[in-house]
């Protein structure tokens, strides 16, 4: 068991989502720490990250670096709640299920939406980070929907495995093609920096910019949606932690190298993405190498969100996750066309929302702070308090643990503040674009 405040000594797989998989065709459970940290590495260090040295123009190169720092160190305590949530409760698999521990049924619905909407979102996002790099590599020569549509192809397909670990050998090679076409990124801006470049130390600015530019590395952190489910396919859940270690580490290391050089060599005139400021030479091969990672990004999450569906329909209704359909671990005839369906429905709407929907990059802005700005850090809080008053104590474990309780406190009042805002100078962009008739047509080339 767990205690309120320390980490896991035992881990009871009985209680666990896939249970015991001895005698079972598929097998859930089979990921190494290593291999959890590739998938998380993949699927938050993708394109997010191409937005940062813009947000150094807005603010400045040490606001910038520092908000980068900060949000890195705040992702990984929030991580660490997180993951000691998940230990003292096995039977979660996704945000919906912590949220029916903590707020009952409505909880669940509540959060379980937020993690497939965001998720489909995060896919779309992930389709014109493709088109974009698509474009780009053939100098724009054919309809931009059908850039799109091309990219949606590998991205279902690359999807449809039913478990984790075959993603996670995916993952590999997407890891290193962000981290090669960033290096490329930064050789090419360092070549051919920018003349008459603009680079500010600090630089004011007005709330909405400022705070545009500010959740640019909010959500470039934005994975922990995920967690539940890529922990709940571990071997041993307890080494979690490292993985998440691993992934800050990086994460937080390379964004703002990244950033900086970037930016140094850039100006204030870089571009979001920032590959497209780029000479076309060293655009087109900083986005050819990206779209591996582009692509597993987007696949990963839309596995996410199919998987979520997928094992609330076949395992116990009853909240006790003993029970469990046998579609769940065999090679069954509704068990993958229900699988299949899924994954096919996800990608399908990712794809109609990117060419379909001419705010859809707002969109995922607004979605980004509903939902990202509370997986990522506020909802962390809760975990840490409804665990510390249910397992430790009551209003006792909170008072003895006073800094703990503050700190929580404080992530909640982090994500509601970033919840609000967020959506403030998002829907003052829409309002704006609109003015301004910068919106594209739906389904435009």
């Amino acid at each position: 068991m767990v205690d309120a405040h320390g980490d896991a000594a035992h881990y009871d797989t009985d209680l666990d989502v896939f249970g015991d998989e001895s005698n079972a065709q598929i097998h859930y459970r089979t990921l190494s720490w290593e291999l959890v940290a590739v998938l998380m590495i993949a699927e938050i260090v993708s394109n997010g990250m191409l937005s940062l040295p813009s947000s150094l123009a807005v603010v400045g190169i040490v606001p910038g670096t520092i908000i980068i720092l900060f949000l890195g160190i705040f992702a990984t305590f929030t991580s660490w709640i997180l993951i000691q949530f998940k230990l003292r409760h096995p039977q979660v698999h996704s945000m919906g299920d912590a949220g029916y521990i903590m707020f009952g049924p409505i909880g669940r619905e509540v959060l379980a939406a937020g993690t497939i909407v965001f998720a489909v979102f995060a896919t779309g996002g992930q389709l014109l980070a493709g088109q974009i790099a698509l474009q780009v590599l053939s100098d724009n020569r054919l309809c931009l929907m059908l850039y799109t549509g091309i990219f949606a192809i590998p991205t279902f397909l690359f999807s449809l495995p039913r478990t984790l670990d075959r993603l996670s050998w995916l993952s590999v090679p997407s890891v290193i093609s962000i981290l090669v076409a960033g290096i490329v990124g930064m050789v090419g801006a360092g070549l051919n920096p920018t003349p008459d470049r603009q680079v500010d130390i600090v630089r004011t600015s007005d709330f909405i910019t400022a705070f545009i530019s500010i959740t640019n590395p909010v959500f470039a952190y934005a994975g922990h949606f995920m967690f539940f489910i890529l922990i709940s396919e571990m071997r041993d859940p307890r080494g979690a932690m490292k993985a998440a270690y691993t992934l800050q580490g990086f994460a937080t290391s390379f964004y703002i190298v990244f950033a900086i050089v970037t930016y140094y060599y850039l100006g204030s005139t870089v571009a979001s993405p920032s590959f497209s400021s780029l000479p076309p030479v060293w655009a087109k091969a900083a986005y050819g190498i990206a779209i591996p990672n582009f692509l597993i990004a987007g696949s990963l999450y839309a596995h996410t969100a199919a998987k979520l569906i997928f094992v609330r329909l076949f395992r116990d209704r009853r909240g006790g996750g003993r029970a469990r359909s046998r579609h769940l671990h065999e090679h069954s005839v509704l068990g993958w066309s229900t699988w299949t369906a899924l994954v096919l429905v996800m990608n399908a709407a990712a794809f109609v929302l990117a060419v379909g929907v001419p705010i859809f990059n707002y969109l995922i802005g607004i979605a980004a702070s509903l939902f990202a700005s509370w997986y990522t850090y506020g909802i962390a809080g809760f975990f840490w308090l409804y665990d510390a008053y249910h397992i430790g104590g009551g209003l006792r474990a909170w008072t003895s643990s006073w800094v703990m309780s503050a700190l929580c406190m404080l992530t909640i009042l982090a994500g509601a503040f970033i919840c609000v805002a967020g959506m403030y100078v998002n829907v003052d962009s829409i309002i704006i674009a609109y003015q301004q008739g910068t919106l594209p047509n739906p389904f435009a080339c």
